[in-house]
């Protein structure tokens, strides 16, 4: 009994900061249609940019090929413009004897400045920045307090190892090796 009356409100205590918490996040949350409309633009713009940066591509029958998501931090849009601060994971893989070959990497902070695109139902992008090198200065000016502390996040690579393997055709379990 005495225990109850201990982790009672302990219990409670926890339970509404977590809502809260919650709450906070959701509240500094974006919108997820908008975003599912220029994410298209943005990853393909980022695998546009990878292509010829990597240590793979010079590898005689590797086949190498960049693989990019982004994750969107701070999203707004005003006078037709849409701008999205975003943390990018770009990857290179290829394929060498069933095994899926990673190359190099990087994950990168950026904005993006996008635009409709009516002749090709979308949105197109106009300007990217991105810092020289961790610019924590810079980082402040271009992104929310609650954007920059989620910078430092290690972004997640599973699906891009995922989207590798389908497109090398290789088994879901296929070993990974490096360069």
């Amino acid at each position: 009994m005495t225990s109850v009356r201990i982790w009672g409100p302990g219990a409670g205590a926890v339970a509404v900061l977590v809502v809260t918490a919650v709450w906070a996040h959701r509240s500094a949350g974006v919108d997820a249609g908008l975003w599912a409309e220029v994410r298209p633009a943005v990853e393909a713009r980022l695998v546009a940019r990878a292509g010829g940066t990597g240590a793979g591509e010079g590898e005689a029958g590797l086949g190498s090929r960049w693989f990019c998501r982004a994750e969107v931090l701070d999203l707004s849009e005003s006078g037709g413009q849409v701008r999205a601060g975003i943390n990018t994971l770009c990857l290179e893989y290829g394929e060498r004897a069933g095994t899926l070959v990673e190359c190099g990497g990087a994950q990168i902070p950026q904005v993006v400045r996008l635009e409709r695109d009516p002749a090709h139902r979308g949105y197109r992008v106009v300007s990217e920045e991105e810092p020289a090198d961790d610019d924590a200065e810079w980082t402040a000016a271009h992104f929310s307090r609650h954007a920059a502390s989620r910078l430092d996040e290690e972004m997640e690579s599973a699906g891009l190892r995922a989207l590798a393997r389908t497109h090398f055709a290789l088994p879901a379990d296929a070993p990974v090796r490096y360069c």
